[in-house]
């Protein structure tokens, strides 16, 4: 799920352009080997929140294998899914969050193959309401999954011939994970890095501390291509991980700057810093804003009255 939908594909960075790209064509209801050992089956959900839909990944070449982020409640992914795994015993169906265009489709396989699910676990807010809040994507989460493993960072599940490592990345979710093909260089980076635009944080849901910390740990590993939840895959991971964390930091500059110069709404904000993104995605925007001013009044850099929120006004601390 993204928050940036820019129609150039380019963001400068001080340390190189993080470039954006949109030219991923998806196959719609075929599996598609991607790497040695794994296939991509891509649902038609397609959505400014979800670019060409949702990808769904198999993994393994013996008798057994494993599944990650069936998707959701679809039929014609549900046959896609099912076509692909042909004589093949699914194991385990790992999810890497509990949006509802990656989980719910889970309990279905499991009830159709009597494969685990497994998770970072339940889906969770990254803190409490605030009195008089409302959640703007409850109905986005999926709460009602539980996974059957709970799978802490590092832990790994293993099968015929391949194992997966749970790497867990929390912000976009308070439960993200990603999930390393160990002994590939490929990681199942989900939502939490995506070739074809920023993924957006929302608070209570999201935190961009959590955010900043999971794309830090990223860059402390080596993986060499990653596979995400939407679009196609990022061929320079540590090359693509800094130019996102420079976005970033130049959104927390402009938001700052904003404030300086007078802004003290978070939608005067958005119209500015978002002005060259589809306003669909405006409201999403709001909620990025949201999460890096949350991070900015943490770090005593920004001021409001009462716990920020949306229609909070905020001032240079």
């Amino acid at each position: 799920m993204a928050d940036d939908n820019r129609t150039d594909g380019k963001t400068s960075a001080d340390t190189g352009d993080v470039s954006f790209d949109r030219e991923f064509v998806p196959a719609h209801g075929s599996a598609v080997t991607v790497a040695a050992g794994v296939q991509r089956i891509t649902c038609g959900n397609v959505s400014p929140f979800t670019f060409t839909g949702t990808n769904s990944y198999i993994v393994g070449t013996g008798s057994t294998v494993a599944m990650i982020d069936p998707g959701p409640q679809d039929e014609t992914h549900f046959d896609a899914l099912m076509n692909a795994l042909g004589p093949r015993k699914l194991s385990h169906i790992l999810v890497s969050h509990t949006h509802r265009d990656h989980s719910p489709l889970a309990r279905r396989v499991k009830d159709a193959t009597g494969a685990l699910m497994v998770a970072e676990g339940p889906h969770r807010a990254a803190r409490p309401l605030h009195a008089g809040e409302v959640n703007p994507f409850a109905e986005s989460s999926d709460t009602d999954f539980v996974p059957d493993i709970a799978l802490a960072d590092g832990a790994t599940i293993e099968g015929d011939g391949w194992s997966l490592t749970a790497v867990h990345t929390p912000g976009h979710t308070a439960n993200h994970a990603a999930f390393a093909l160990d002994g590939t260089g490929i990681l199942f980076s989900a939502d939490h890095v995506m070739a074809w635009a920023t993924t957006i944080v929302a608070p209570p849901d999201g935190s961009m501390g959590d955010f900043m910390a999971s794309v830090e740990k990223l860059l402390s590993r080596d993986d060499r291509i990653f596979f995400p939840g939407h679009g196609g895959p990022v061929t320079e991971p540590q090359s693509f991980l800094r130019g996102l964390r420079t976005h970033r930091r130049m959104r927390e500059r402009a938001i700052l700057e904003r404030i300086r110069g007078g802004d003290r709404l978070i939608s005067d904000m958005v119209k500015v810093i978002y002005a060259r993104t589809d306003i669909r995605l405006h409201g999403a925007a709001a909620l990025s804003v949201l999460a890096h001013l949350e991070d900015l009044v943490e770090k005593g850099l920004v001021a409001t009255d009462g716990p920020p929120s949306l229609i909070g006004e905020y001032r240079v601390a």
